[in-house]
């Protein structure tokens, strides 16, 4: 059976005169998936959403969602909505007329657009807040307001630019589980973009990383952690180590599958070096080797492990690995 794709795109580039921001990208997002644009700053991510979205021109290339290029077509024609770091509620609206707003620039009846405005409110949790002002919430509530906006046009994609960024650690958690829980029970393609692995590997099911206007690797998020295929993959993602190789290539291999061994066991493969810091991070300890080849690698130890025998700050140790639970990375 073939797969069916929501949103395609096709050698996809954008200029900001000589500043090349998305570099000839190809992209396909599966039908009803969840996909995350992962990167740092300035690598592309979020251009690359407003491009989908029509908020941005494509300097070349093509955008295909649901197989229909959308390329030139502005983003009220394109099936898709974006909801915005900001949230961008209007203030003097209460919640039901902020979610209804979208029916009623379409035309829809005041009772009608009401109606739905309240089932999308009950839908994200919010039917006790319907005649509030968005001055009256809390920035979570408010983040529930502009998603029920945002669905209410009933999108065949939906475009979300850092949503749980101005959010605390717990509510960005809470909110994790209510953009899954919905993206799955309407069974609508979401594309997220965020600098955040945790919420990239918690959320996806295609994690695509970029960097420097290109695609590093698009990926199930296993897949991506398990097997970076690139050095920045790698590094960005953290949780491994990059081990260098002959001929300027270089390793990766998990910091879970490395362990510490003494000085002066014979150990193969492995790096020599001395211990430089241990963090107790509760289910685990974190000890970095300084190593004589000059490479800074970390284990990561289950904490009874680590206290049966325990190693020192300036302590000289060799960290091991098996060599299936290494693979080599482009070097970037």
């Amino acid at each position: 059976m073939s797969t069916r794709f929501d949103v395609e795109l096709i050698a996809v580039t954008k200029r900001y005169g000589p500043t090349v921001a998305v570099d000839n990208i190809d992209l396909r997002i599966p039908e009803q998936s969840y996909c995350c644009l992962l990167g740092p700053s300035g690598c592309g991510k979020t251009t690359t959403l407003r491009m989908i979205a029509g908020h941005e021109s494509v300097s070349d290339g093509d955008v295909l969602i649901t197989d229909q290029n959308v390329t030139n077509l502005p983003p009220a024609k394109r099936g898709t909505a974006m909801m915005f770091q900001n949230y961008a509620l209007f203030p003097h609206l209460n919640c039901v007329d902020n979610v209804a707003f979208g029916l009623k620039m379409r035309g829809v009846g005041k009772a009608p657009r009401q109606a739905q405005a309240h089932e999308f409110l009950g839908l994200t949790q919010m039917t006790a807040f319907a005649d509030r002002l968005p001055s009256q919430l809390s920035g979570g509530q408010q983040q529930r307001v502009a998603l029920a906006r945002a669905l209410i046009t009933k999108p065949k994609v939906l475009l979300l630019d850092e949503p749980l960024s101005a959010l605390d650690p717990f509510l960005r958690g809470r909110m994790r589980e209510e953009l899954k829980r919905l993206q799955s029970e309407l069974g609508i393609t979401f594309i997220h973009v965020t600098h955040s692995q945790e919420e990239a590997m918690a959320l996806a099911d295609l994690v695509v990383v970029m960097e420097g206007g290109r695609i590093q690797q698009a990926d199930d998020p296993r897949h991506v952690f398990d097997r970076p295929k690139t050095a920045f993959v790698a590094r960005f993602l953290g949780g491994h180590n990059l081990v260098p190789r002959d001929g300027g290539t270089e390793l990766a291999v998990r910091t879970d599958r490395c362990r510490l061994f003494a000085i002066d066991e014979t150990v193969e493969p492995s790096l020599s070096g001395a211990v430089s810091a241990i963090e107790y991070q509760g289910t685990r300890v974190q000890v970095t080797l300084d190593t004589d080849l000059g490479v800074r690698v970390v284990s990561h130890l289950p904490d009874e492990e680590f206290y049966v025998h325990p190693f020192h700050i300036g302590d000289r140790a060799r960290l091991g690995w098996s060599h299936a639970d290494a693979h080599p990375v482009i070097a970037n």
